[in-house]
């Protein structure tokens, strides 16, 4: 029989992203749900380390569904990457008398559980919050919906003066490592070319594909380029080599940066967190520990850790033959 979970903490890690709100009002009301107490950790692992910590209640957590950002704040530690800052945290912990933590965030949120469950034996339960959707585990992480939603506004916005002044917008988003903003956004805004990590299109075959969408009889072009993408050193270097190789267009950037991961969370990343949340708490009451919870197939399923860390979610390659065919 697995022990009985009394106290549960729950923590915000890494970068922000619209979500993480609604899956903390989520754990903690899922908590008072069954009769278990909960324990906000502020300011991730390292409040962690610290001790800081604060009882809620289902009332301490009203008003939040539709904030942006974590009210439990979040921060880097690289405290919590020694073994000293991590058996402070354990110390912190049984002080505290929490039985299990879940965190929120990304690959780095979840390694630091993983190996803080490996050496403590310490119930953990993670919950994806990034924008970048780069977890395997799921369809969605939290936030990565409302992300699209905020770049595609700007998207269409930009377009308004694109097309007024002939120009050529190239649009830089989130996506340091993998293009799924760059890839969706890029589909849903009508952009002429999408840049990715991915895919390495190289310099004169974006060239090529600009001149023939003017050929075609297009006065402006969109290009998104994920901040990843590999053809170029930066955007900037980007727009010089079109300057340079390419006439008849006022080349423009624009670098959307942290607007993309602030803002109201969707009504879709509003469910998904709350469904997460329930999850979470409802596995470790079942005795399970170091999984990731996630959207697979529509469902509620785990993932561990591990796996979620180790693997590398894919692109979807239907929206890259999409593209092709709908920037003709």
């Amino acid at each position: 029989m697995p022990k009985a979970i009394k106290k549960i903490g729950v923590l915000t890690s890494g970068g922000d992203s619209p979500g993480m709100n609604a899956a903390i009002r989520s754990v903690v009301r899922t908590c008072a749900y069954h009769k278990i107490e909960c324990v906000g950790i502020y300011r991730g692992y390292e409040g962690l380390m610290e001790g800081d910590f604060k009882e809620m209640d289902a009332r301490s957590v009203r008003g939040i569904l539709n904030k942006g950002g974590t009210i439990l704040k979040s921060a880097r530690s690289d405290g919590f990457r020694t073994k000293e800052g991590r058996q402070q945290a354990f110390d912190m912990l049984n002080e505290a008398n929490v039985d299990a933590l879940v965190t929120i965030g990304g690959d780095g949120t979840f390694t630091g559980a993983m190996i803080f469950k490996q050496e403590f034996d310490f119930p953990v339960m993670g919950i994806p919050g990034t924008i970048d959707n780069d977890i395997v585990g799921t369809s969605h992480t939290l936030g990565f919906d409302t992300a699209l939603n905020t770049v595609v506004d700007a998207i269409d916005k930009i377009r308004d003066t694109a097309s007024s002044h002939n120009r050529l917008f190239f649009i830089e988003v989130m996506g340091r490592d993998v293009g799924h903003i760059a890839l969706n956004v890029g589909v849903a805004g009508g952009a002429e070319e999408i840049l990715i990590p991915e895919e390495d299109l190289g310099l004169d075959r974006l060239v090529e594909s600009l001149n023939k969408s003017k050929k075609s009889g297009k006065t402006s072009s969109i290009v998104i380029v994920a901040e990843g993408d590999k053809i170029g050193k930066n955007i900037f270097e980007l727009k010089d080599y079109v300057d340079e190789n390419m006439l008849g267009y006022d080349v423009r950037v624009s670098v959307l940066g942290h607007m993309q991961r602030g803002g109201s969370p969707s009504c879709f990343d509003r469910v998904l967190a709350s469904r997460m949340g329930v999850k979470a708490v409802e596995s470790l009451m079942e005795g399970k520990t170091n999984f990731m919870v996630g959207l697979i197939n529509g469902k509620m399923e785990l993932t561990p850790l591990e796996n979620a860390i180790k693997g590398k979610a894919k692109i979807n390659l239907e929206l890259l033959r999409v593209s092709d065919i709908m920037s003709t």
